[in-house]
């Protein structure tokens, strides 16, 4: 009986080893990685395999992001941008549709190039969840085109060791400049999870290239209804702060780079000069706290285009405001409306200055005539003047007594040639301010030679024709001065002519067409004056 047990207990033991090679178990599958896990550390990854559970409540150590670093190019009918998987930030942006010179063949706008990663663009940092500007981001992308009237988005994952992800999503829409950028943020670890997100924007303190556009530069902010452009000098050490601004960034004279609130979406923004060269603005959003399982998210508007008015507007945020018209801004926008309305029928901004300059010459007839009859008067008094103030020299009340009574008996008012001039000075510095900082204007071609009415003229042909007629313009105004001061003013026209040498061939066009106008009216006046006098 013993016997046959054992023998029994040997051909089960034979049969199980047996069947176990023959026919061995299926091995179990591992679980795919998801994208989200790949941005966790290579250690963390591994933590399952080699650590029993009952090592999860072992403190985590810090990690290292096991992400590539690569270029994510971004194509849009308006521009070409270029991101880097470090900090989801911007590393080159280039504008389609604008070129640096006039030349059709030039090189187009670059907005944004730049090489050193510790200097990228729109970088992103937040000290209380231990994401710093190195941290390296998934990309939900390789590459992405943008069709007119498309909207796609573009998002970059980040997730710190103790579970927190923010996922930093650009929204790109084919035919505008303006770019939406959010930072969704979720905590899925165990504890409660705080911090400031700051997007850093960089610019450099001195302009790479020599192009005109750089001839006004810097930082550019919108806050409390007013905007500040700071001068670099006065960026050094703690630079300057802003409170909850509206938008903040970098302007040269005819493009912006700008990061805009949405929904009070800046608690502030911080701009310095760097020991490196460069311009720092970091703008940080409201701090942000949350629970295990909560998740939050906090949008911004972004613009990289020109400063273009109909353009900026359309964006919101009083992005207009960037472009700086000055005291007389309340008449210069109109101007620059204007300008652009008569484009839209005549093809050409020269015709459109010349059309303005007319309407804005018989605006003002009735006012430019008073002004001339007033000062033609003062001239025929000038000889009774000469003897009232040789007759009382030697008693100052007597004369000016005599020579008020002089006025009134010929109903003559002394400040009635300069009141007319002086209600015209502010259109001229309004129309002064939207013609010099007009991207409108940038590269448009006259006729002839002027290929480029904000570029100054290359041959001074027109500078010098207007010196011409500031000179007959004058010997035809009515001067109540002595000869010596006549000659003095006689040197008016050479200082103004060399002013205008290098001044934007827009504005000497205007300047030009405005004095030949004003020839016309001169001699259509003094011809009627005198026919008057004839009767």
């Amino acid at each position: 009986m013993e016997k046959r047990a054992l023998i029994a207990v040997v051909l089960s033991i034979l049969f199980f080893y047996g069947y176990t090679a023959l026919f061995p178990p299926p091995k179990k599958e591992t679980p795919a990685t998801t994208s989200q896990q790949a941005v966790t550390s290579a250690q963390a990854t591994a933590a399952p395999a080699t650590v029993p559970p009952v090592a999860a409540a072992v403190p985590v150590a810090a990690t290292a992001v096991s992400a590539p670093l690569k270029d994510i190019t971004v194509d849009t009918p308006d521009y070409t941008a270029v991101f880097s998987t470090q900090g989801g930030s911007l590393t080159r942006l280039v504008l389609k549709k604008y070129r640096e010179t006039a030349d059709t063949q030039g090189k187009h706008v670059t907005l944004v190039e730049e090489r050193d990663p510790s200097a990228y663009t729109l970088s992103t940092r937040a000290a209380g969840i231990g994401l710093d500007p190195s941290a390296l981001f998934v990309p939900s992308a390789d590459s992405l085109t943008v069709g007119a009237g498309e909207k796609k988005e573009l998002s970059f994952t980040w997730i710190s060791p103790a579970g927190v992800t923010v996922r930093k999503v650009y929204t790109f829409q084919g035919g505008n400049y303006g770019i939406d950028m959010a930072y969704q943020t979720a905590n899925s670890g165990a504890a409660r999870a705080g911090a400031a997100i700051q997007t850093v924007m960089t610019y450099p303190a001195v302009p790479r290239a020599k192009e005109t556009r750089f001839e006004t530069f810097g930082p550019a902010t919108f806050a409390q209804d007013k905007l500040t452009e700071e001068k670099i000098k006065d960026l050094a050490g703690q630079g300057k702060s802003y409170s909850a601004p509206q938008w903040s960034g970098f302007a040269d004279k005819y493009f912006l780079s700008a990061v805009a609130a949405q929904g009070g979406s800046i608690a502030s923004a911080a701009v310095r000069s760097t020991p490196r060269g460069m311009l720092e603005n970091t703008i940080t959003a409201p701090e942000t706290s949350l629970n295990p399982g909560e998740t939050k998210s906090v949008a911004y508007r972004l613009y990289f285009g020109p400063k273009d008015l109909d353009i900026l507007k359309g964006q919101g945020n009083s992005l207009e405001r960037a472009i700086d018209l000055g005291w007389f801004a309340m008449l210069a926008k109109p101007l620059l409306h204007s300008l652009k309305f008569f484009y839209k029928y005549v093809h050409n901004y020269g015709i459109a200055i010349i059309i303005i300059t007319v309407i804005i010459k018989i605006i003002f007839y009735p006012l430019t005539h008073s002004s001339y009859k007033s000062m033609k008067e003062m001239q025929k008094l000038q000889p009774k003047m000469a003897e009232l103030r040789e007759k009382y020299k030697n008693d100052r009340d007597a004369m000016n007594k005599a020579i008020m009574q002089l006025y009134q008996t010929h109903k003559v008012n002394p400040v009635g040639g300069c009141l007319p001039m002086l209600v015209q000075i502010p259109v001229f510095f309004a129309l002064y301010k939207a013609l010099m900082f007009s991207i409108e204007l940038r590269h448009a071609p006259f006729m002839l030679w002027i290929q480029d009415l904000a570029g100054k003229d290359p041959y001074y042909v027109t500078p010098i024709i207007m010196g011409v007629t500031m000179v007959i313009q004058q010997k035809m105004t009515p001067s109540q001065m002595d000869p010596m001061q006549q000659k003095m003013m006689m040197a008016l026209p050479v200082v103004f002519t060399f002013m205008f040498l290098n001044f934007p061939s827009g504005l000497v066009l205007y300047w030009l067409v405005n004095n030949v106008l004003t020839i016309v009216q001169q001699y259509y006046i003094n011809k009627s004056i005198a026919a008057a006098e004839a009767k």
